[in-house]
């Protein structure tokens, strides 16, 4: 007699064994979802390094760290619609040697199997390292929502056995895989502390979403604290926003390359999905860099950690993503840069999300048939690599649009006449002197940015 299929409600309900009642909403919990995979993933996994690891999860996939997709097996339980999808994916962008263009990269590190309908839509993931294993679920009735993180090596071993049992009456083979998957890792350190570290920076991320709306009265001899407090609510909303945004374009992102693994999609399915996926990609990049610098302006740090960068080599290797990106605007890039050049110190994965954002924010008032040059010379001690522009779009006065715009706070400025949202100019100037350069605005056509020229060499970083 063959055994009942485990479901994945099976899981989540072991996971909600001796945990306390909830009345949690819906809406609410799913911000606490949100948080939860944002703080796992940024601020546990990430900084840990790990270099091999499994994760299941389900309806979709809930892991979305590019580091992480690339280092870790993945199997997703996904609606059977979304499913037949092994096919060799569809290139979105053009390849890039560059360490952080890993948005872009199109191969989908996870095994699809199918999501029953008794299985239920209720997110789950579990992620298994050598250092570190965790499971986190929403479960529980209408107005009885709750958060589930569950650490403690007894629930992960039921259920890793409930899921050996799910693979073994599903697919066999994929069975197979995860033992194989769970052997390769040797012995696991147990973490029963993991939940003393987790729940209190859920605590702090949830409470940093919206503003504090104690009202009190200020004595005068504190209002300039009053102002700090105000400002700080500022940036927490916005660096909150700016995760709301980017993980579900990040979801759609994943669905969208899943779908194009499909062979009999029709030619304008597949070139609408195309421009939706270019556009998330775009919108992530854009909405990634106001994080970064939400979060300098949050932390004020000296600098970031500069390493030898070769500013020519990355330009080079960036301007054909940067080509396409304008010409569907109807705009030419054209790249003039001297060769040979010395390396200078900054943060290459920071650096390429802020040259990327330049290249937007200066072609944004350009008409079609204009052009954007990036030019690299060298000067003295330093490079200079300017970014200009031609035929710009001029008002009656003879200024260019991009000198009306307004700042929002202390990190955002907007054009009211086009509705342009972009980094204010104290936000991106701070932003790029993190990462080692100097910005200086030519409000005619575009801007410039020096960076110092590095003194050290490979062998010294390495001392």
């Amino acid at each position: 007699m063959s055994k009942p299929l485990v479901t994945i409600k099976a899981l989540q309900k072991r996971m909600a064994q001796g945990v306390p009642h909830s009345t949690c909403s819906e809406s609410a919990v799913r911000r606490m979802w949100w948080a939860a995979l944002d703080i796992l993933q940024s601020e546990i996994l990430l900084p840990m390094n790990l270099t091999q690891g499994l994760w299941l999860s389900s309806p979709l996939p809930a892991l979305y760290e590019p580091k992480l997709l690339n280092k870790f097996q993945g199997w997703v339980w996904a609606p059977k619609d979304l499913l037949n999808l092994t096919n060799p994916s569809i290139g979105m962008l053009p390849p890039s040697q560059s360490v952080s263009m890993d948005f872009h990269n199109d191969s989908l590190a996870y095994e699809r199997l199918t999501l029953l309908e008794e299985d239920g839509n209720d997110p789950l993931l579990i992620v298994i390292t050598p250092e570190i294993q965790i499971a986190l679920a929403l479960e529980g009735e209408t107005h009885e929502r709750k958060l589930l993180m569950r650490s403690d090596p007894e629930t992960l071993s039921d259920l890793l056995t409930l899921l050996d049992n799910r693979l073994n009456t599903e697919n066999v083979e994929q069975a197979n895989s995860l033992r194989h998957a769970l052997g390769k890792m040797g012995q696991l350190k147990t973490n029963d502390d993991l939940s003393k570290v987790f729940w209190p920076l859920l605590s702090q991320r949830l409470a940093d979403i919206a503003p504090s709306l104690n009202i009190q009265t200020l004595p005068d001899n504190i209002i300039n604290d009053h102002k700090s407090s105000a400002k700080n609510s500022e940036i927490s909303l916005l660096e909150a926003l700016t995760h709301e945004i980017r993980t579900p374009l990040a979801t759609i992102r994943t669905l969208i390359k899943s779908l194009l693994r499909k062979q009999d999609l029709p030619k304008v399915v597949e070139s609408r999905l195309k421009q939706i996926d270019i556009e998330c990609t775009e919108q992530i990049d854009r909405f990634g860099l106001i994080f970064n610098a939400v979060e300098l302006e949050r932390s004020k740090p000296e600098k970031t950690n500069l390493a030898l960068t070769d500013l020519g080599k990355m330009l080079t290797m960036l301007s054909p993503v940067w080509r396409n990106q304008l010409e569907r605007k109807g705009l030419k890039l054209i790249l003039d840069i001297t060769q040979d050049l010395p390396k200078v110190l900054s943060d290459s994965e920071g650096l390429e999300l802020m040259l990327t954002g330049l290249i937007d924010r200066n072609s944004r008032g350009l008409q079609t048939g204009g052009e954007l040059t990036l030019k690299l010379r060298p000067a003295g001690q330093r490079l200079k690599l300017q970014i200009l522009t031609q035929f710009s779009s001029i008002n009656n006065s003879g200024v260019s649009e991009n000198v009306s715009n307004e700042e929002i706070g202390p990190v955002l400025s907007w054009n009211p006449s086009t509705g342009n949202l972009q980094l204010s100019q104290a936000a991106t100037q701070r932003l790029l002197k993190s990462l080692g350069g100097r910005l200086t605005n030519r409000r005619d056509s575009g801007m410039t940015i020096f960076f110092p020229v590095s003194e050290l060499k490979e062998l010294d970083l390495l001392d």
